[in-house]
């Protein structure tokens, strides 16, 4: 028997007081995902503004939308296309240069089905370096996607993708090697700057 009314999730805290979490919700959010904002610069300060660690180089294309910027961390020369939804409940730490295109979605949050109160539960996702999750996809809570991995279109990532190989489908399952030159793709540091 489901009992949604006993759902309690008041043990969850996201880092910030009311106030700031208020005031990105109705100012910084608005202006992230306006499409008359043509400047991607401007955006990555706001995020910042807000706590995001964003690095050097990251280009983010108008519609994205972030729940906690304070939980984000984007490495240099990544890309957030249009429309890509970070809905992060827990930590999202997006390596350099990722790319991360239009539509992805981000869940870093789930129920738990067993549980007759539907209780949350919240766990980070990690990209590292060089990856790319292609358009559509949907990225589940707790995975990492390795090193210069691919995630195919509209493919539903429920478990770790690793280093340099191809996945796609939904569920997403290995295709093939992504063959790159493996010694000239990352940058060699940490995922942020």
């Amino acid at each position: 028997m489901v009992e949604l009314d006993r759902f309690d999730n008041s043990w969850y805290h996201p880092g910030r007081s009311k106030f700031i979490q208020v005031l990105w919700f109705f100012f910084g959010l608005p202006i992230l995902r306006s499409p008359l904002l043509p400047s991607s610069a401007v955006r990555c300060r706001l995020l910042r503004l807000f706590g995001a660690q964003v690095g050097k180089g990251v280009v983010i294309k108008p519609g994205v939308r972030v729940k906690y910027p304070w939980l984000l961390s984007i490495g240099a020369n990544s890309w957030i296309g249009e429309d890509c939804w970070i809905d992060n409940l827990a930590p999202v730490d997006i390596g350099r240069n990722v790319c991360v295109s239009q539509g992805v979605y981000f869940c870093t949050g789930n129920h738990n089905w067993s549980d007759p109160a539907f209780g949350l539960m919240v766990r980070p996702i990690t990209l590292r370096d060089g990856c790319w999750v292609a358009a559509k996809a949907v990225l589940c809570p707790g995975i990492e996607i390795g090193e210069c991995a691919v995630v195919g279109a509209g493919s539903v990532a429920i478990r770790d993708v690793p280093a340099y190989q191809i996945w796609t489908g939904n569920p997403a399952v290995f295709r093939k090697l992504r063959p790159l030159n493996q010694t000239s793709v990352a940058d060699g540091g940490s995922s942020t700057s």
